[in-house]
């Protein structure tokens, strides 16, 4: 206990910067929790497309969308999630999993569908870029 006493005092830039990451990295995991949907891998996504038929919306716009998706999503682009009316209704009782290109823009999309009601609500952590890379099934329109 007197040898790290000892460090602090003589590295407390050091022990400053490891208390700032810690913070930043605890702060992370609770923001995370707190969100109300969780990013799942492309294992966990598949499992939820066959055993328990979670839809995919695909926010993408509708370019990166032809090129490549998963088969059966839904093109629903960012600007047209809050207007999307009785279409995406249906979907309410389904689990769905939010997919974009990378990943980023799906966070919004998810937010967004937590606050119009939808509980299953789910992310494709690395997005069809993941998808991708993992060799898994794309449709091309």
């Amino acid at each position: 206990m007197d040898q790290l006493i000892e460090f602090a005092g003589n590295n407390s830039l050091m022990v400053i910067a490891f208390v700032a990451v810690a913070g930043m990295l605890v702060f992370s995991e609770i923001s995370r929790a707190s969100r109300g949907y969780k990013e799942i891998t492309t294992t966990e996504a598949v499992r939820l497309i066959n055993n328990e038929d979670a839809a995919i919306v695909d926010v993408s716009n509708q370019d990166v969308f032809r090129k490549a998706h998963i088969a059966g999503a839904w093109n629903l682009p960012m600007e047209q999630l809050k207007n999307s009316g009785a279409d995406i209704e249906k979907l309410k009782q389904r689990p769905i999993i939010v997919v974009c290109k990378t990943g980023n823009t799906a966070h919004q999309a998810a937010a967004s569908l937590l606050k119009q009601g939808y509980a299953k609500v789910s992310l494709l952590r690395g997005g069809m870029a993941q998808w991708l890379s993992d060799h898994l099934p794309v449709k091309t329109s």
